[in-house]
């Protein structure tokens, strides 16, 4: 369970913080930046649109590559050195027919 569990869960975190990042912008440039509008903000409105496009790109990326890293850490049982069929023929019984013993002849009676 491992790896792959924890892989599992940073993928859905990272996948809802895609979702908030995404219905946060605006299509046409405004979104969360166009709250941002005075001119004495530390993060103006550009730096807003572009935090938020390079975060869209980072998480897009990470989920890209953690997606990768938990398809190579799936969990598997222990495999099978020898082909199924292989052994399905080597663990057969012999079902031979036995041969069935022709009928003895039959001895005439005498009053027949």
């Amino acid at each position: 369970m491992g790896i792959y569990f924890f892989v599992s869960v940073v993928i859905i975190v990272a996948c809802i913080f895609q979702i908030m990042i995404v219905l946060v912008q605006n299509s046409k440039g405004g979104g969360l930046a166009s709250n941002f509008t005075s001119a004495g903000q530390s993060m103006g409105v550009r730096k807003t649109a572009d935090f938020l496009e390079k975060a869209t790109w980072t998480l897009a990326g990470a989920i890209l590559i953690l997606s990768i890293v938990a398809t190579a850490s799936i969990p598997r049982g222990e495999t099978q050195k020898d082909s199924v069929i292989r052994n399905a023929i080597e663990n057969t019984q012999d079902y031979t027919v036995p041969a069935i013993p022709s009928p003895a002849p039959q001895e005439e009676k005498p009053g027949e």
